[in-house]
């Protein structure tokens, strides 16, 4: 039932809804600052990630104001985990692949991944990085290249990147024109949207 919503925000839902990318999640591993969860929060609504995954086991989640988060914080589902094995088997069951951002000698370069498959990045805290048990267990660990004479990005920039490069190849692949979702599902999406 979508009563009290008007036919230009049903339009914006349903479009919004249909290009939603399922197969594309992240795991956020003990972010503590809330402006960096907050833009990654508004990364993963701009390139069409429906649900994330946190895993809060040193850090405790932070506190997340409306203005900063613009509101994203409420269109992109969240999914809480005591520990990075209980994350990445849910994850697996689901099929997913499990990429962790990672500075080591066994870090891909992140331009040589193929980010449209069923793939979670998993990104770390500000200053520890991802844990040494979530890069051990990822399918892959990957690098953003640098040459700069920092090698170190802020987290948050660093999603922005990473997701944006996921949404360029999805984009050449055609995969925001089609809705990974059957129409039942499609439906019961745009109506829980709608009372949102």
């Amino acid at each position: 039932m979508r009563s009290k919503k008007t036919e230009k925000r049903i339009e914006k839902i349903t479009r919004v809804v249909k290009s939603r990318q399922h197969s594309l999640t992240v795991v956020f591993e003990n972010i503590h600052d809330p402006h960096n969860v907050s833009a990654i929060f508004r990364t993963c609504d701009a390139v069409g990630i429906p649900k994330v995954n946190l895993i809060y086991n040193f850090e405790t989640f932070p506190r997340i104001g409306k203005k900063s988060s613009a509101s994203a914080f409420k269109w992109v589902e969240k999914t809480k985990y005591k520990t990075v094995d209980e994350c990445y088997s849910e994850l697996r069951n689901n099929g997913f692949k499990i990429y962790a951002s990672s500075l080591n000698e066994n870090s891909k370069n992140l331009y040589d991944l193929d980010l449209t498959q069923k793939v979670a990045i998993v990104v770390g805290n500000e200053h520890r990085g991802v844990s040494e048990e979530a890069a051990k267990l990822a399918d892959e660990v990957f690098l953003i290249p640098q040459f700069g004479m920092v090698q170190s990005l802020n987290v948050s920039v660093a999603t922005a990147v990473v997701l944006y490069e996921a949404m360029r190849q999805r984009i050449k692949k055609g995969m925001y024109k089609k809705s990974e979702l059957n129409d039942s599902a499609l439906e019961k999406m745009i109506d829980e949207w709608c009372e949102k």
